[in-house]
């Protein structure tokens, strides 16, 4: 097992990256306090893995479990209030533990519940898609979508623990692990040089799922993450180059309908349109634009726009997204690979062009 940490000072957390971690019932047991915990999943991960983590949290006095839809059409405020009257009808007091057990969504919602219950309670993340591992467990950021935009209502708000279980990932179906290949290649990009030469050479045995070079990923993404969310936890400047790829991608999501794209094919996109701008400006070679072409291929991520948006569509759409600061959009570029650039300068007639001419799916 390896630990990393969050180091933000009082709310430091760990995480913790290792096989079998779903049934450390002494690892889990510190960071699950008191006698009350809800257990929040959905029915493709539950049947799976509630059983080993229901045992490994042990027994309690109240342990309510509540099982969620799959899938991302459900990351609402109605899914969110549903979670709320189950909580308040089984009479959780401020001591109890909210657990997310499954991918991004139900860590998401479980944290928004957890920050907004009784003004806040612990939770603890226990991820089982590869997205959610290398990305949105780590961090604090929880949030519902609502139809105008995606993750638009949250709350930055800290797990107690994370508790990566590799294991997992054996059970992940092809297209979720894809998706989250796509989180994973952004770390090298934006921030990690070595990293993305890394991910080039070695994704035929990531697609093979083998242990020691997704642990090692897992691990170096996690790690990127990390040290982001320490220096600037609230966005306030450098954590902004997450984002890369996902103006763009949150505008495909929402247009195409929550779910139909999943976030990491999206992103994708979204980062070959950043990559693909940073190039026209002059910051990178164009042989790096058709090489992470050919990595995203390779990956089995979408390479190309969704045949029925527009630009016009996929304007309005990024102007409603959360980075935009007193009406200018702020869009990560890269000024190198593994350098991540943030501009406030991209113009209308820019993006348009660029949305033109970038290629569509058939």
């Amino acid at each position: 097992m390896h630990t990393l940490s969050v180091d933000l000072g009082e709310r430091s957390y760990p995480v913790y990256i290792g096989r079998d971690l779903l049934s450390d019932a002494a690892l889990i047991g510190q960071h699950i306090n008191g006698s009350q915990v809800v257990i929040v999943s959905n029915d493709t991960v539950a049947p799976i893995y509630l059983d080993k983590l229901r045992a490994a949290i042990g027994e309690r006095d109240l342990v309510t479990e509540i099982i969620l839809p799959d899938g991302e059409a459900h990351k609402s405020l109605a899914t969110l209030n549903e979670i709320f009257d189950r909580i308040m009808a089984d009479r959780h007091s401020r001591s109890t533990t909210l657990v997310a057990l499954g991918g991004g969504v139900v860590g998401d919602i479980t944290g928004f519940a957890a920050a907004c219950y009784q003004r806040g309670v612990n939770f603890v993340q226990v991820p089982t898609t590869l997205l959610a591992q290398v990305d949105s467990s780590v961090g604090g950021k929880t949030a519902v979508n609502h139809p105008l935009g995606k993750n638009m209502i949250g709350a930055f708000y800290q797990p107690q623990a994370v508790f990566i279980d590799t294991n997992t990932l054996q059970t992940l179906p092809p297209r979720e692990f894809a998706a989250g290949l796509a989180e994973v290649v952004k770390y090298g990009l934006i921030c990690d040089e070595p990293f993305y030469r890394w991910l080039q050479e070695h994704i035929a045995k990531l697609l093979a799922r083998e242990e020691a070079a997704l642990a090692e990923a897992i691990e170096r993404s996690c790690a990127s993450k990390a040290a982001v969310v320490a220096a600037d936890e609230r966005e306030g400047g450098l954590r902004a180059i997450l984002n890369l790829g996902h103006t763009f991608g949150h505008a495909i999501e929402t247009a195409q309908g929550y779910g139909n794209w999943l976030h990491g094919e999206a992103v994708a996109t979204g980062m070959l349109l950043a990559v693909e701008m940073s190039a026209r400006r002059g910051s990178i070679d164009r042989v790096e634009v058709e090489a992470f072409r050919e990595l995203l291929l390779k990956m089995q991520l979408p390479v190309a726009q969704p045949a029925d948006m527009t630009p016009g569509q996929f304007l309005d759409l990024m102007g409603r997204d959360k980075k935009v600061i007193d009406g200018r959009m702020r869009l990560v570029l890269l000024s190198a690979i593994g350098q991540a650039a943030i501009v406030d300068d991209a113009s209308e007639s820019e993006l348009t062009a660029l949305l033109e001419t970038f290629p569509r799916a058939s």
